[in-house]
């Protein structure tokens, strides 16, 4: 038995020979992919921060039945009017730091929760075994990419966890990694090093734990003759023990420079070399030149085995693959073909390679185009202008201009993008307001973390997410109306602590609370999502349909139709967009305002919406207007007249 496993795991293999995909799936049958992803409503949660199982009131189980309190669910539900800021602020935030107890068994009894708040595929962050002594609570510092870090559970308990995901319809989408290992070694006198012109430097050896020196020697074929290194020390399995698996250049500083920011160490995470490419600057625009010319590495034909494990052992069905930016396009080519055939003997014809590009839209494009990824995330502006059209501080755009200030207009240049359809960007981009990054944003705060108003607009927010083109996506915590936000001015280091609060409370829960959980069912924010998530699964035109920016009026006049624009950088009004699928129409509309309900005239399809034919509000966040008919009338074609409530969303059909 493993030092680290349960009595009831099987041993972790140390070498990649160990392992043989086709008795692993003999005889096994593998959940299918989903027809469209666009048509599923992921949730990213990262997993130390989830759930460690020990809650109780607020939430039922999968079967629906209220958990009560016993001697192992010790943990209440939050009362903001009680709980709120119960914490001392420098203890709660050193807390955030570091490791704070989620599980995959605490995750596995959130199933029924998640499955009412309408989600259908969860996206985990990655469940790898980190350096040990790391505090990489985050999962992206791997020390052995074969095994389930002991914090998190076991191997076991992740397979449990999927298979019974698949029961309750929901899909698992992993968080993986190729780019990078953890800080497993050390460079000469356990110093830091920086990249400088592609120089290698001299390396120590392998550590056994954080902060070791590098006491075991760097290039060795397997654990003999230094058995202390297993499972706890160097890189695992065996085959990345090779010195051949490593960059060697040290730690990235100019992280737009190239070949640096391909070559360098992610901080103090290890780069792995994935193959030759390309080395002039000058010619680094020319992607399929780059990657005609790439060779892959060993270590990446290993990293395709090891994640065709995961495929084959837990049922996986979708990667999230981080850091795209950071290699080479010819890598991630490689790579997504590899895994995507191996998908393809499972029965998985639609798996799904999600890649975080960050860069900007042109260059997310550009990656997606060539390396076969099937959608992108992290688009700079994209989050950016979601939440803030929702805050009424961001125009939706025109149509009327070639300009891209807008959201909406971000969705349909797709001639202008070389795409054949403007649904290209609904089946190829995951929307969210939140994340747990937010690359490149210096102060760091999450979409109701910048002012007590915010979470007013939450559902304002949130139909536009999941009724708009793209693949939609909620981040934790997002449903209970999470405000982590960097109080700090003077200090932006670990400014992502602040958007990475416990579900389950712990020491550093949402609010700055401790030792209270967030799974409220009854929470409006939750119950509005619910409901939401269901009413669109009856109507593909919000998951499928074309998308088109409506002009609204106040007063209903010919000529008094406007595309709604900020004044004095504030916009309180109505934002209408239709999406639409062959003979049907379904009018959207969220209000920026807070102070008061708004009644606007919004132009609709001619075609579809005669002068004379009736419309009737099929979904509204404030449920007693459901059922509300309006006429259509004959102005600027079609138009009808629609009420929004305070920060709310309207769908009409």
């Amino acid at each position: 038995m493993q030092p680290n496993a349960s009595p009831s795991a099987s041993p972790v293999e140390r070498s990649l020979a160990e392992i043989h995909l086709a008795d692993l799936t003999a005889g096994k049958n593998y959940f299918p992919s989903p027809a469209a992803w666009d048509d599923e409503v992921l949730y990213f949660l990262m997993l130390d921060r989830f759930s460690d199982g020990k809650e109780h009131g607020g939430f039922s189980d999968v079967n629906g039945n209220p958990v009560p309190a016993d001697k192992a669910r010790t943990t209440p539900l939050f009362c903001i009017e009680a709980d709120a800021n119960n914490a001392e602020w420098q203890e709660w935030f050193e807390a955030g730091r570091g490791w704070c107890g989620g599980t995959i068994a605490g995750l596995k009894d959130k199933l029924g929760y998640l499955k009412r708040l309408g989600v259908t595929a969860i996206w985990v962050s990655p469940v790898f075994r980190q350096v040990t002594g790391s505090d990489s609570y985050h999962g992206y510092g791997i020390q052995n990419f074969l095994d389930v870090d002991p914090r998190f559970g076991t191997r076991e308990e992740l397979r449990e966890f999927v298979a019974e995901a698949h029961e309750c319809g929901i899909r698992v989408i992993l968080d993986i990694i190729l780019n990078h290992a953890g800080d497993v070694f050390s460079y000469q006198d356990n110093q830091p090093y920086f990249y400088y012109q592609g120089w290698q430097w001299p390396v120590k050896g392998y550590r056994l734990k954080q902060g070791d020196s590098g006491s075991i020697p760097f290039s060795i074929a397997s654990g003999d003759g230094h058995p202390e290194i297993w499972p706890d020390g160097a890189i695992w399995p065996v085959e990345f023990q090779s010195e051949t698996t490593w960059t060697m250049k040290g730690e990235i500083r100019n992280w737009d420079a190239f070949p640096e920011f391909l070559e360098g160490d992610f901080c103090s995470l290890k780069e792995i070399h994935l193959g030759h490419g390309l080395q002039d600057p000058a010619q680094s625009w020319d992607l399929e030149r780059r990657i005609s010319l790439f060779r892959p590495s060993v270590a990446l034909d290993h990293l395709i085995k090891v994640y065709r494990f995961w495929m084959a052992y837990a049922d996986i069905d979708g990667f999230r693959l981080d850091t795209v930016k950071h290699m080479e396009p010819g890598a991630v080519r490689y790579f997504a073909s590899g895994i995507h055939e191996f998908a393809q003997t499972l029965g998985k014809e639609n798996f799904p390679i999600i890649g975080e590009i960050t860069g900007g839209r042109s260059f997310a494009m550009q990656i997606l185009d060539v390396t076969g990824l099937d959608a992108a995330l992290g688009i700079g502006d994209l989050p950016d202008k979601l939440e803030f059209l929702a805050k009424g501080w961001r125009s939706p755009g025109n149509p009327e201009t070639g300009e891209q200030e807008g959201y909406f207009d971000l969705f349909r240049n797709s001639l202008l993008d070389g795409k054949s359809s403007q649904q290209w960007y609904s089946k190829h981009i995951v929307t969210m307001i939140d994340d747990h990054d937010q690359v490149g944003e210096q102060r760091k705060y999450r979409f109701c973390g910048d002012s007590p108003e915010s979470w007013k607009l939450l559902k304002a927010a949130l139909g536009l997410n999941l009724a708009t083109e793209g693949i939609s996506c909620i981040y934790y915590g997002t449903e209970q109306a999470f405000n982590g936000a960097d109080p700090r001015h003077d200090d932006n280091s670990y400014g992502d602590v602040f958007l990475r609060e416990c579900m389950f409370g712990g020491p550093f829960g949402s609010l700055q609370s401790k030792g209270r959980h967030f799974f409220s069912e009854e929470h409006e924010v939750f119950r509005f999502v619910g409901r939401l998530a269901e009413f669109r699964k009856g109507e593909i035109a919000l998951r499928r349909g074309r998308q088109y920016l409506r002009k609204v009026s106040a007063t209903g006049n010919e000529g008094e139709f406007f595309y709604p624009q900020p004044v004095n950088s504030q916009m309180r009004w109505v934002v209408a967009w239709s999406r639409i699928i062959a003979e049907t129409e379904c009018l959207c509309a969220i209000n920026t305002s807070l102070e008061k309900e708004l009644t606007v005239w919004a132009v609709v399809d001619h075609q579809l919406n005669p002068p004379g034919k009736r419309m009737r509000c099929v979904f509204s966040s404030v449920p007693n207007q459901e059922g509300a008919e309006t006429e259509v009338v004959p102005v600027c074609g079609s138009a009808v007249k629609i009420t929004v409530p305070p920060g709310g969303f309207v769908v009409y059909r």
